[in-house]
């Protein structure tokens, strides 16, 4: 919205012609989101005090997460609108793009709203049922999908990293996959938000790689000499990944352990499926997978401990997500947290070598 109101003057008022390039408005969706999730997140932890918005007992959790029982929680809430508003203030409001991502946002981060409620108000905190959650997602990823589809300048080949002539062509079959990236980026994230901060660590990494492939894949330019898709409009993106990373940091303030606030499902499943629908706008379906790594791991030891059990009656981790397994190993959590970040950092940097090494 100001970017229309200061760029439609440009011609009459000189300065505000930097209005027009997607870096300056960039920084200040950064700065905007901090500045609302700083101004925000006290008075939500206040708020959802009063209101007993507050995290449950669990029983699929380590002992000592009791201590955490009564942490005020749905602060994805707050992450959604440091992000949204930014957003909509400095980016182009005609680009389809940005209305795709806004769109997946708002209706992954309305499924895990009333995820956190039904747990609020059910018996034994338990949420909406795991098919009820499943089959809505899918339904608003596979909107999402269908939107990207539609777009006539649009195309249906998958990007691998490290190999710049391997570009199968999915036709159709390009929605089904989105869908799967989507939802299962929202579920892996979900998986994470288990430690303080461990979740929106490595959010920030998917955030900060995103926001420069974004740029690169808007540029026809550095496109083509980088050998990536040129994706026309997708160079706004990057205000969207800007705003998500700095209302990201400025969650994380009040995340970091011992934790003032959760995100819960509100958020977790937002950003993920955000990150996801990136992803696939900006055509690195493959790059969240690097990216990303620490969501896979912690998705694929659910995945390997369920069947283990089921198969062969055998646990293969202490407990799944795997970052409980540390935990049960006697590591203390903020070791296992900043070491997540860690890999996440190493997997960002690998995701960035992409760029070259094809």
């Amino acid at each position: 919205m100001l970017y229309h109101l200061f760029f439609a003057i440009h011609s009459k008022i000189t300065v505000f012609n930097v209005f027009r390039y997607i870096t300056f408005r960039t920084v200040l969706a950064i700065l905007s989101a901090l500045v609302i999730s700083f101004f925000l997140t006290p008075r939500a932890i206040k708020q959802f005090q009063e209101w007993k918005i507050n995290n449950g007992s669990r029983e699929d959790v380590p002992d000592r997460h009791a201590i955490k029982k009564g942490t005020p929680t749905m602060g994805g809430s707050v992450i959604l609108i440091a992000t949204i508003i930014p957003t909509l203030l400095w980016a182009d409001l005609r680009n389809e793009y940005i209305w795709i991502a806004v769109m997946t946002l708002v209706l992954f981060g309305g499924i895990g709203f009333i995820d956190d409620y039904t747990k609020l108000k059910g018996e034994r905190g338990k949420g909406v049922s795991g098919r009820t959650k499943l089959l809505l997602e899918c339904a608003s990823a596979l909107a999402a999908s269908v939107l990207i589809y539609s777009k006539g300048t649009f195309v249906t080949q998958l990007s691998i990293p490290f190999f710049k002539h391997a570009t199968p062509d999915l036709g159709i079959f390009y929605v089904a996959v989105c869908v799967l990236i989507i939802v299962g980026s929202s579920n892996g994230v979900n998986l994470t938000d288990g430690l303080d901060g461990l979740a929106i660590g490595p959010v920030l990494t998917v955030c900060a790689t995103f926001l420069l492939f974004a740029y690169l894949a808007g540029n026809i330019k550095f496109a083509q000499y980088l050998q990536i898709f040129y994706v026309k409009g997708a160079g706004e993106l990057t205000i969207l990944c800007g705003a998500m990373l700095g209302a990201g940091i400025g969650f994380l303030w009040y995340n970091a352990y011992p934790a003032e606030l959760f995100m819960g499902d509100t958020g977790s499943l937002s950003l993920g499926a955000g990150l996801g629908v990136i992803a696939v706008m900006i055509k690195q379906e493959f790059l969240l997978v690097i990216v990303g790594g620490i969501f896979v791991i912690e998705a694929l030891s659910v995945i390997i401990q369920v069947l283990s059990y089921k198969t062969r009656g055998k646990r293969v981790f202490r407990m799944a997500p795997i970052h409980h397994h540390f935990e049960l190993k006697g590591w203390n959590e903020e070791k296992i947290v900043v070491r997540f970040w860690i890999i996440s950092v190493i997997l960002g940097l690998l995701a960035m070598s992409t760029l070259k090494l094809r």
